[in-house]
């Protein structure tokens, strides 16, 4: 595998400017992966010049020119692909089956934002003055910075880097120092290897004490995209704000799994399994706490059980491997203690609750409530908490007490029912007989409450990374009373 140790800034390949380094480890054995040298504040600043000068010979580009550039980045993408998945699996700690459906994910968001030049549709209006019209124009915005996760740090940053530059835009990443060859510096190469302009993209590896805050506080770019922990992504909000700057925020998730008294338990716990422990949970729409009907209560969570312990765990080089490690020891730390304090308020640790290294055994805690920690929030680690419900009524109200509202599910053999149910649900997304990582590049994602702000996906991302301008024109001339 190649070694990143650079940064990207005006289409060159440069050392970071600062005195200090990130190091990029591998998070299942903690090898160092590479040492990479950080961006200063003056690289920050010359990555951002160089975005918006090339921004103003990108805009004038055909519609056909930006297509042909993505449909050459399309083609890179699948021709890499094994070096992707090997880089998700050395540098995220994700298991192939993760690998493989974040690269999938990745491909749909850059194919789907490679029709967007011909989307930059503008309106005609009629106007409430005679011999006028009302024309309204479509723009890019200018100067995106995107802020990428370690999570899915393919897929999430290409989520905005590929619509953002597909409707004009250019772009300054900062890629998660965890993972900054996957969340920045391959995509980078792969821009580069397409033929986007020079200086239209650029990645900027640097530590959020030193670059962080003058990320978002830097006078060029117009609009922010993050995805992250809600606590990070309200400091977002707060500078962007007092600079009038926009934003999309995808935040975290508490997101539960309704099972109804009517529900297939086979069905729901396989949807269950695969919801809370793909990525060993670290998804911000990973199902956190699974609300069952106390009617097939038992049942459930037998079944659940018995399937949660035959799941490979470990290394997740081996393609058997279902349950790879926590991003860092500290995640691990965290848990650990989050599992001791919810058993110390009462809840039962079913199976798991140990960790092998960075690894923590898939693990099961019922007899559970909202005010439990690792029910209370967000988890982010393989760890599931399971809550008796009475009814329908006290199922929705337990989904609904947690400030987060990103994702969810509803299991009922009754799929009206479902629909009903999930319209109490407040929350930006909700699946009926299905689990609640989703993602579909030409539908809305986003979450309500503290899960973020805006949405990502087809029409409602060009949205988000373009803006209006209304143009009134008069045919003729207007009388005026003075």
């Amino acid at each position: 595998m190649k070694t990143y140790t650079n940064q990207y800034i005006n289409g060159e390949w440069v050392k970071g400017s600062s005195d200090k380094t990130i190091e990029n480890k591998n998070p299942y054995n903690d090898e160092v992966i590479a040492t990479i040298p950080s961006a200063s504040a003056g690289d920050l600043d010359k990555a951002y010049k160089a975005a918006a000068q090339a921004q103003q010979q990108w805009k004038e580009k055909t519609p056909a020119e930006k297509r042909d550039i993505f449909l050459k980045w399309i083609d890179l993408v699948k021709e890499r692909k094994e070096e992707i998945v090997e880089w998700l699996i050395t540098e995220a700690g994700s298991t192939r089956v993760k690998a493989e459906v974040e690269y999938s994910a990745a491909l749909d968001i850059i194919t789907e934002s490679a029709s967007f030049p011909t989307r930059m549709k503008g309106e005609i209006i009629p106007s409430n003055t005679p011999g006028k019209e009302n024309r309204v124009y479509r723009d890019p915005k200018g100067v995106i910075g995107v802020i990428g996760p370690w999570n899915f740090p393919f897929h999430l940053t290409a989520r905005s880097l590929a619509p953002a530059l597909a409707s004009g835009n250019g772009v300054v990443i900062k890629p998660a120092s965890h993972t900054p060859v996957t969340s920045g510096l391959l995509l980078a190469e792969l821009s580069e290897e397409a033929g986007f302009p020079k200086g239209l993209v650029n990645v900027v590896v640097g530590r959020g004490s030193e670059i962080g805050d003058e990320f978002i506080t830097h006078p060029i770019p117009e609009m922010f995209s993050f995805t992250g922990s809600t606590e990070v992504g309200s400091h977002i909000g707060e500078l962007a704000g007092k600079n009038i700057k926009d934003t999309a925020l995808e935040l975290g998730g508490n997101n539960a799994m309704i099972v109804l008294e009517d529900a297939d338990v086979d069905r729901a716990v396989e949807a269950a399994v695969f919801g809370k422990y793909l990525h060993q949970g670290q998804i911000c729409m990973s199902l956190n706490r699974l609300v069952v009907h106390e009617d097939v209560h038992d049942e459930f969570v037998q079944k659940f059980k018995e399937k949660v312990e035959s799941l490979p765990y470990g290394d997740p080089q081996d393609e058997k491997t279902m349950v790879g490690p926590l991003i860092a020891k500290d995640e691990v730390d965290r848990i650990l203690e989050g599992i001791d304090q919810s058993v110390q308020e009462g809840g039962k640790l079913l199976t798991g609750g140990k960790a092998e290294g960075n690894v923590l055994l898939p693990t099961i805690l019922t007899d559970m409530d909202n005010e439990k920690a690792l029910a209370k929030e967000e988890v982010f680690g393989p760890v599931a908490s399971v809550i008796k419900v009475s009814g329908e009524k006290e199922a929705i109200e337990v989904a609904n007490g947690t400030p987060y509202g990103l994702s969810g599910s509803v299991f009922t053999k009754d799929v009206n029912r479902g629909v009903e149910v999930a319209k109490q649900v407040k929350t930006g997304m909700i699946h009926i007989n299905d689990q609640s990582v989703n993602d579909e590049a030409h539908v809305a994602f986003g979450g309500e409450k503290q899960s973020g702000i805006g949405r990502f996906g087809g029409e409602w991302a060009l949205d988000k990374f373009t803006t209006v301008k209304w143009i009134g024109v008069m045919n003729g001339y207007r009388e005026f009373p003075f």
